[in-house]
């Protein structure tokens, strides 16, 4: 077994890397920028060493500077997570070189998955479905026209060298050929140093899905099952799950088996991904094998109850696999939703800054329920703009996939997030969507179903009902909390009674609170919370189901967030709510800027206000004009 791994990374997983050896023993050495000297990963791991300015260029794509940070502190192993160095054949052959073992395949897997137009060629050769396509060299638009015409249209053209949805092009005709293959070309040699195209076969209504693949060096290769990824946003995975809804064992079967049969073809070990592209009749054709371990394999870890990473850390030992095939064995469904710091409601803007406030729902394990975080940070991290923007991954587990995706819900419920902007509401309405709930999702998934953008959930009356009673039981706690500790009566000077009114966009919704008992219209809700006044969330169980809410305190009430929604809540007494509606709603102030005092807010002349100079005592006294 390895002494110490160094893990070439950091985030998120970086920190899942230092639990595993943990685990067993291991002892690990972190690698930083400037800009993640506080990060958590640096504090998690044993040692750690600086590497560099934060420009991933400078710092974590440095080889030799990883290298030498393994002399440096004895690291007889490296794990290079995802992205990064994970798939960089010269990186594995120099960790090779220098007697550092490399927790990954070897450097000719490598390079023979990398080229994307080579791995078709080898996919092809071992018996792998492959989309038809023309894989050689193209040399100008139009052999490129002819190449497409005999395909058959539409056909999707990329480069070669290709990765993160940039270079790539979709073509209807012949004339979406000629305008946009000479951009397609430039886009891959300006992204890539390499202008290498192909064209192939675009897959209508086209599935993600993908194979684990586990090898060790003694030529044991099984498959784990495979992973449903359409749920994507510019070629961006957002959603995963696993098994997939879609796939038949028969499928599972065939694919697994291409899988390993391409696997085996290249001397594979390790944990690697055989991706496919799966069409609506059920055809599938081999996309590329990820030569790494995915952001998402902590589904597949729960529906077999694998560690993968401890898996790749025993067949770099030399250790053989302690399982055949037929003991590979499927149990439950699995989620993972990837939290993001980017603004759904502005076009998915990236945002960056500092988590002010930060709480993860509590883990969760028992024999029918499964809630795991992996993340990379904690409150005070800074979100950088160097980096990927995923903040964490939340993954769920549950016998059945509804009640796997009622858990993942309820868990985003209970996620505070705070300082930055992220698509946590985004990510709640795809687990509600009934089209993600019948198991319909393609990868066209998100621009069909938000075509003008994302603008939140729907407010349903069930749900307006339970965030009504939420916000008047808040108040209710609070005004008794206020009496029981401090005496005061919140400067009414008479107590509240039981009748309360909840105002949620322009509607009143009245509210009586008996106890934990809350009545509204025709409905009664048996609460238990121990919420109290200041804390930022408000969990519950209403009439036995899960009820949980992000909470920010308002002057008149509540701003409640959960299911992919927010909404201010006033709450009143049934009297206050009368003569509310007696008041003048406040107007937020109007700038107009002028040419000569652009800065000057123009207010309306009986409102000014004016200071004047007072000599006698030098004072300021303010005057009404």
């Amino acid at each position: 077994m390895l002494r110490k791994i160094l893990i070439a990374n950091r985030g998120e997983i970086a920190c899942r890397v230092i639990r595993t050896a943990r685990k067993l023993g291991i002892k690990t050495v972190a690698v930083y920028s400037d800009a993640d000297a506080a990060a958590l990963h640096v504090e998690m791991a044993d040692e750690a060493v600086h590497l560099g300015p934060p420009p991933a260029a400078e710092s974590y794509l440095l080889g030799e500077k990883i290298i030498a940070a393994c002399r440096r502190t004895g690291a007889d192993a490296v794990h290079p997570g995802y992205g990064f160095l994970s798939e960089r054949e010269w990186f594995a052959k120099a960790c090779a070189d220098n007697g550092i073992t490399f927790i990954g395949p070897p450097p000719g897997a490598i390079a023979a998955m990398g080229d994307k137009i080579e791995s078709k060629k080898l996919a092809h050769a071992a018996g792998v479905s492959v989309v038809p396509g023309f894989v050689g060299e193209i040399t100008d638009t139009d052999h490129a026209v002819r190449i497409a015409d005999d395909i058959g249209y539409p056909v999707m053209m990329k480069a070669s060298a290709g990765g993160g949805g940039k270079g790539m092009r979709l073509a209807y005709s012949a004339k979406d050929v000629r305008e946009t293959f000479e951009n397609v070309r430039a886009e891959a040699r300006a992204s890539f140093g390499d202008d290498r195209v192909f064209i192939e076969k675009f897959v209508v209504e086209p599935r993600h899905i993908e194979i684990q693949v586990l090898g060790d060096q003694q030529g044991n290769i099984v498959y784990l099952g495979e992973r449903d990824c359409s749920i994507q946003r510019r070629h961006q995975k957002v959603v995963e799950e696993a098994p997939s809804p879609f796939v038949t064992p028969e499928m599972r079967q065939a694919m697994g088996e291409q899988a390993v049969a391409l696997s085996r073809a290249v001397g594979y070990f390790s944990a690697g991904t055989v991706e496919f592209i799966v069409g609506k009749d059920r055809s599938f054709y081999f996309l590329e094998m990820n030569t790494r371990l995915q952001v998402e394999h902590p589904v597949t870890e729960m529906i077999t109850g694998l560690d993968l990473v401890e898996q790749m850390i025993r067949v770099a030992s030399g250790e053989p696999l302690g399982f055949t095939q037929a003991q590979v064995k499927l149990n439950g469904w699995a989620m993972e939703s990837r939290l993001y710091a980017e603004d759904p409601y502005r076009g998915f803007l990236p945002s960056i800054g500092r988590l002010t406030r930060y709480r993860e729902p509590q883990p969760v394990t028992t024999p029918d329920a499964n809630i795991r975080v992996d993340a990379g940070v904690v409150e005070g991290s800074e979100i950088s703009m160097f980096y990927d923007p995923m903040i964490a991954k939340l993954i769920t587990w549950a016998p059945t996939r509804d009640a796997a995706a009622d858990l993942q819900l309820d868990a985003l419920d209970r996620y505070v997030v705070q300082g930055i902007r992220h698509n946590r509401d985004f990510l709640a309405a795809v687990m509600q969507h009934p089209r993600f709930r019948a198991g319909g999702a393609t990868t066209a998934f998100i621009g069909e179903e938000y075509p003008e953008g994302f603008t939140g959930t729907p407010l349903t009356p069930a749900l307006a009902s339970r965030m009504a009673v939420a916000a008047c039981l808040m108040a209710d706690i609070a005004n008794k909390y206020a009496q029981r500790i401090e005496g005061q009566l919140n400067g009414h000077g008479a107590e509240f009674g039981p009748e309360w009114i909840a105002v949620i966009d322009g509607t009143a919704h009245a509210v009586r609170i008996e106890g934990r008992t809350a009545r509204i219209g025709e409905e009664t809700y048996a609460v238990e919370t121990d919420w109290r006044p200041g804390q930022m969330l408000f969990s519950a169980t209403m009439n036995g189901a899960p009820f949980a809410a992000e909470v920010e305190r308002l002057s008149r009430g509540y701003r409640l967030t959960v299911r992919g929604l927010s909404r201010a809540i006033a709450v009143h007494t049934p009297r206050a709510h009368g003569l509310a509606q007696h008041m003048i709603e406040k107007r937020r102030p109007t700038f107009r800027a002028s040419s000569a005092a652009p800065c000057r807010a123009s207010w309306s002349r009986s409102m000014q206000l004016r200071a004047i100079w007072s000599k006698p005592g030098s004072r300021w006294r303010w005057s009404r004009r």
